[in-house]
């Protein structure tokens, strides 16, 4: 008999993409999909269960379809896409608390797949040049997404030590990117103008969309147990990011980048959160050896190529007309004479308004 594979967080689309994938692969029998809404996408032959994570009532979904594999992906990686901060929380750390103490009460369950992110190890200026899985943070994260993953990984560690028969996968990824995925840094780069801290030039790693989910299916499907860094070969600077995109950077001071950050927010067209703008100070780079010595997974795309099928689906890399970088540069340099207020008092600024297609805001799925 095939496994049994219940996917959390269906309705958003790398959770959707996932549960059609496993229903194409012949070793797996059943795919169940739980979320709060249906999914807008095709999940293939999954079968959609309206379904709670914070509530019990996810105990009973896996009881009574002898669920064996659990992957879940329902962590939400922006305020927007919750509707608030304190649901984000609820979502992320008691819908996991709860889902876990449903694996843990199953006697089905043998195997627990959890897509986590690479921000859990901050950003900051005295990081390695590379993080391996067993290295601790110098900057723990604080707020949002990145801490609440903190928190999710933990409950997954205590889950396995109760659990010692279930096989647990953690694995983490850097940003997600690619044709299709909708991201807090595929908003923050079709901007036109792209702020950036003045003096620094961020370290940064991409995964495709495509090897993230194959990863995932992976394990999935075989026993991989472990903590896992996921991510594409080699790094691109911020600087040569912006370049490839055909975008103008807008150089801001350190303590004006907060205050773009707070109006970009208020707009709903990029995450500017503390957290993604220590990161794109900073950077971050994670060593990907275990990946493919132990978990036997080689992405297809490096970071370079995954990044430049983004700007290719998005039609990024032609050349900014002159009178949007200068409507972009008028609109953020008002920040720093006025303040926040001075461009959220007259709503979404012009540039962003011109520059960014409709659907494309921070309240896409997250890395």
């Amino acid at each position: 008999m095939g496994q049994v594979v219940l996917v959390t967080g269906v309705s958003r689309y790398l959770g959707g993409r996932m549960a059609r994938l496993l229903t194409e692969d012949p070793r797996i029998d059943r795919v169940i999909g739980v979320d709060v809404i249906p999914p807008r996408a095709d999940i293939g032959r999954a079968e959609f269960v309206r379904a709670d994570i914070r509530n019990p009532i996810i105990a009973k979904v896996i009881n009574a379809a002898s669920v064996d594999t659990v992957v879940h992906m329902g962590v939400i990686a922006t305020p927007v896409q919750a509707g608030g901060r304190m649901s984000m929380k609820e979502i992320n750390v008691i819908g996991t608390m709860q889902l876990l103490a449903a694996c843990q009460k199953s006697p089905s369950v043998r195997r627990l797949v959890v897509k986590s992110t690479t921000s859990v190890y901050g950003a900051g200026p005295r990081d390695p040049a590379m993080f391996a899985e067993e290295i601790e943070p110098r900057h723990s994260p604080s707020s949002g997404w990145a801490k609440d993953s903190v928190e999710v990984e933990a409950y997954v560690r205590g889950f396995a030590r109760r659990r010692p028969d279930v096989t647990v996968t953690t694995l983490r990824f850097a940003n997600f990117i690619g044709p299709s995925v909708q991201t807090p840094m595929t908003s923050y780069f079709s901007l036109p103008a792209v702020p950036v801290v003045m003096g620094y030039d961020a370290r940064l790693q991409f995964v495709h969309e495509d090897d993230g989910l194959r990863a995932i299916h992976e394990a999935a499907a075989e026993d991989k147990p472990g903590l896992y860094n996921v991510s594409g070969d080699g790094i691109l600077l911020l600087s040569q990011a912006i370049r490839l995109a055909g975008r103008a950077p807008f150089p801001l001071l350190p303590p004006l980048i907060g205050l773009a950050g707070r109006a970009m927010i208020s707009t709903g067209l990029a995450d500017f959160s503390p957290e993604q703008v220590r990161f794109l100070t900073y950077g971050r780079g994670v060593d990907t050896t275990r990946m493919r010595e132990v978990l036997g997974f080689e992405p297809e795309y490096t970071t370079q190529e995954a990044f430049e099928s983004f700007v290719a689906a998005r039609g990024l890399n032609r050349i900014v007309h002159p009178d949007r970088v200068r409507s972009a540069e008028q609109a953020l340099s008002s920040v720093m004479t006025s303040g926040m207020s001075s461009i959220v008092a007259s709503g979404v600024p012009s540039f962003v308004a011109s520059g960014v297609p409709s659907g494309w805001t921070s309240g896409g799925s997250g890395a």
